[in-house]
């Protein structure tokens, strides 16, 4: 084996291995924010009146809960290697990424951070080979 694809399947394993636990960890994130929504919904640091999206913050809260507890069990999922977490995990990100556009009038360091994790996660999954699992 050459050097070369000895370091590509360390850079591969390294790329998954960031997806999984990102995954868990910005989905525990999702999970305690949409839980703070759900018990506090109508005290955030920021209002914005004449938001483009006017939100019902209660609702929006369970949705940032139940996304970010399917977000964490997916993250555990990726581990295995299998292409279909992989996408899954692809998808997620996404919409999770757009439900933080979404929520940035409402919690805007919060949803920024997340965004850009959710980018880092995606291209993570979207580079690995495919001929080696991790």
């Amino acid at each position: 084996m050459s050097p070369t694809s000895e370091s590509r399947e360390i850079v591969a394993g390294w790329g998954t291995t960031f997806a999984g636990v990102m995954m868990m960890i910005v989905g525990l994130v999702e999970f305690f924010q949409g839980l703070v929504a759900v018990i506090n919904g109508n005290q955030f640091f920021v209002t914005t009146p004449n938001y483009v999206f006017q939100l019902n913050l209660t609702t929006w809260g369970w949705i940032h809960l139940v996304l970010g507890a399917v977000i964490a069990v997916a993250g555990l999922f990726i581990f295995t290697g299998n292409i279909v977490a992989r996408s899954l995990g692809m998808l997620l990100a996404g919409l999770q990424a757009l439900a933080n556009f979404v929520w940035l009038p409402y919690s805007p360091l919060w949803s920024i951070v997340i965004i850009a994790i959710d980018v880092f996660i995606i291209w993570s999954l979207a580079t690995l080979r495919m001929d080696h699992p991790f």
